[in-house]
């Protein structure tokens, strides 16, 4: 598969992998939190071109009402135990490991990955509730490669929407009860926007 995109002038050193874990925390309400890192993933933009390259993209359908509709991106997973696509990605759970389990009280077990082809590509509101996220605080951290796109925050059940735009490397981790008092989103949007690689590195039993 081959993904063009426009480069960010900001990650064109020859070094690749995670940068320094510094992020900044933003407390929100009911007991949730987000991290955010901008370009913690030197060499983004080459990971970006070897994952659209090597991960073995799926389309997939789901029954919604009485049809079945296309998922509007395509998807991979790598379950516990499974190799990750590419050495940079072992780093970065390594690193996140390192800086998150006395923290979360356990390490990240999965990853998850979806390739939003254009801005016709997109995910609806919802929150990581399949599993333990539906009743306990968890963790969910995502390292955005490619074009940046605008991930959306708001409380389950109406308030402020909150906007982060990612890519090129930049990380976010939402935790606390982020999962079950809030939901995200990834709106679709009419302008030519490249496309974007997002990794989600979860713990057991989330979804």
């Amino acid at each position: 598969m081959t993904c063009a995109f426009q480069g960010s002038l900001l990650d064109c050193s020859d070094e690749s992998g995670p940068r320094s874990l510094t992020p900044v925390r933003t407390p929100l309400a009911h007991g949730a939190w987000i991290d955010i890192r901008r370009g913690w993933i030197a060499g983004a933009d080459a990971l970006f071109e070897r994952l659209a390259e090597v991960v073995p993209w799926r389309a997939e359908s789901r029954q919604m009402y009485e049809r079945v509709v296309n998922v509007p991106r395509l998807l991979a997973f790598y379950g516990e135990d499974e190799p990750l696509p590419d050495p940079v990605l072992n780093e970065a759970k390594c690193a996140l490991d390192a800086h998150y389990e006395p923290e979360l009280g356990e390490p990240f077990r999965t990853a998850g990955l979806c390739l939003y082809r254009d801005g016709r590509d997109s995910v609806a509101w919802h929150g990581d509730r399949t599993g333990r996220g539906r009743t306990h605080d968890t963790m969910v951290a995502i390292v955005s490669v490619g074009e940046p796109r605008s991930l959306l925050l708001r409380p389950r059940g109406g308030g402020p929407t909150l906007r982060h735009d990612l890519g090129h490397g930049d990380l976010i981790v939402m935790g606390g009860s982020c999962q079950r008092t809030w939901e995200h989103a990834i709106p679709k949007s009419g302008k030519a926007i490249g496309p974007r690689i997002s990794i989600q590195f979860r713990p057991r039993g989330v979804r």
